[in-house]
């Protein structure tokens, strides 16, 4: 006998779908009843991510104004991580006292003050590599903090498996937002703001910001009015749901709670050695695009055709000639930066916008969670193995575009639908803590791996692609735990589900 269907869907078979309906179809299995809740997930998280993408250029565009930031760029990871612990208690403690609509609301509007601070920072005449400084240290805690704290409102809403049909419509947003924030039309509003672009783009995402607060509150009403509405029907479970709707969380801090629980702490394993293998990446992009805006500066006078010839013909990143002049050597063009890290973010947004639209959906139905798990790690298994062989900055390029597309579009949503089998302190506390403190722990301890191979050990590019394929290996032993895990909770979770 085939299985009853969720409360508020129809049985999948001989269902009939009006047009849009069968269009939304195309990249997700939505039913009747869960379009309106998804969609407006769907434009929150679009309008965060096209806010980050909005600041995530000018980070580069402010931090790397010489030939020693990229390393710079990797130390100061462990800066976010150490701030991450002081971040993380007092969220965990705020979300104890309040209902999840304030805590969105409150934590949202702290990081919009920010920009405003850094607007009028500006404008009293600071520096622009210590901007630079405190603008990334900044910018790392705030993306991975609001999508936390957004995939914990979705894992709140939605049950295992309904959330498991509707996410990959749900991230969907998500990577439009990256493609919207990355399209050449963001040049060209830069060259409109004239003076102080940077910080006037802030200022653009902090009113973004001001709306994601707005549909967040909306969302959360809608939910408490179709709760009631259920109550009053008499429907099993709607009483208890609408008590824990206006609630704040229990007590207990995040980090508490993976430590007490095998499955969190394998997923907090695995985030930290991904952003290992991430940042590291990060490292190669960031160093091979300052290599070539000094063998390839902006066209001059004195310019001649050489230094483009080298790049063009595609070369190793570390076979670039010398500048002409230790002055040239010693300073980056802000725009050449900000113009190459918004292409290279668009190819990845590209990339990840057709998987999101044709692939997330049929993957989580073909293989499931578990199978889907393992494409990121198999990807930058193979890329970084190619790497390894010679570093050539179209291969880099590519390479970390497609692993940045699926990370954006198949990782992401698979890392959000693992917390669906999971308790509601959980999907906030826990979650908030591995997207954020576990992240920046591998990004810390790649930072490591790169001071030591630049200033002890003079490596080339192409040992710390070998380094990352190492250390894929283990991240996919680990991955093959999770899913274990995973099924066991899962198990558990079904088999409770007729006493509920």
């Amino acid at each position: 006998m085939p299985e009853p269907s969720p409360a508020g869907t129809l049985p999948q078979s001989g269902t009939r779908y009006h047009l849009g309906y069968r269009f939304l179809r195309l990249f997700a299995d939505i039913r009747h009843g869960e379009a309106g809740k998804a969609l407006l997930l769907a434009l929150n998280v679009f309008l965060l991510l096209l806010a980050y993408y909005i600041l995530k250029p000018l980070r580069e565009a402010l931090l790397l104004v010489d030939t020693g930031s990229a390393v710079i760029k990797s130390c100061l990871s462990g800066a976010q991580a150490v701030l991450f612990v002081f971040v993380i208690k007092a969220f965990s403690r705020l979300a104890s006292k309040v209902p999840r609509h304030v805590l969105i609301t409150w934590t949202t509007s702290f990081f919009i003050s920010n920009l405003v601070i850094f607007f009028f920072l500006n404008l009293g005449g600071m520096a622009v590599k210590p901007m630079g400084i405190l603008f990334f240290i900044w910018i790392g805690i705030f993306n991975y903090f609001v999508i936390a704290q957004f995939w914990g409102f979705a894992n709140d809403l939605y049950s295992d498996e309904v959330g498991r049909r509707t996410f990959p419509l749900v991230a969907l947003g998500a990577t439009l937002g990256g493609v919207v924030g990355t399209l050449p039309i963001m040049k060209q509003l830069r060259d409109l703001l004239g003076g102080r672009w940077e910080y006037k783009f802030m200022l653009i995402a902090g009113a973004i910001l001001l709306l994601c607060i707005g549909l967040a509150r909306c969302i959360h009403r809608r939910e408490v009015r179709k709760t009631r509405a259920d109550q009053e029907k008499g429907l099993a479970g709607a009483a208890e749901k609408a008590k824990v709707q206006e609630q704040p969380l229990k007590a207990g801090g995040g980090f508490r709670l993976i430590f007490k629980s095998r499955y969190l702490l394998l997923i907090a394993l695995m985030i930290g050695l991904y952003n290992f293998v991430n940042a590291t990446g990060e490292f190669i992009i960031s160093q091979v695009t300052i290599n070539q805006s000094i063998a390839n500066p902006a066209p001059t006078p004195a310019a001649g055709p050489q230094q483009s010839a080298v790049l063009a013909r595609g070369q190793s990143a570390e076979a670039a000639p010398p500048a002409a002049s230790p002055a040239a050597a010693m300073k980056t063009d802000s725009k050449g930066i900000h113009n190459a890290f918004m292409n290279y973010q668009l190819l990845g947004n590209l990339i990840a916008l057709v998987f999101q639209l044709f692939l997330v959906s049929r993957i989580f139905k073909w293989v499931g969670i578990g199978g889907a798990l393992l494409f990121l790690p198999l990807i930058a298994l193979g890329g970084y193995a190619l790497i390894s062989f010679g570093a050539v900055l179209v291969l880099i390029r590519w390479v970390k575009a497609f692993e940045n597309g699926t990370d954006y579009s198949l990782q992401n949503t698979t890392k959000a639908a693992l917390f669906l089998v999971t308790k509601r302190e959980e999907k906030y506390k826990a979650k908030a803590a591995i997207d954020t403190f576990f992240v920046r722990g591998g990004d810390t301890l790649s930072a490591l791996a790169v001071l030591v191979g630049t200033q002890l050990l003079g490596l080339r590019i192409e040992r710390y692609a070998l380094l990352n394929v190492l250390v894929v290996i283990v991240l996919l032993v680990v991955c093959f735990k999770i899913i274990k895990s995973y099924k066991t909770r899962k198990a558990a979770a079904d088999a409770a589900m007729p006493a509920v």
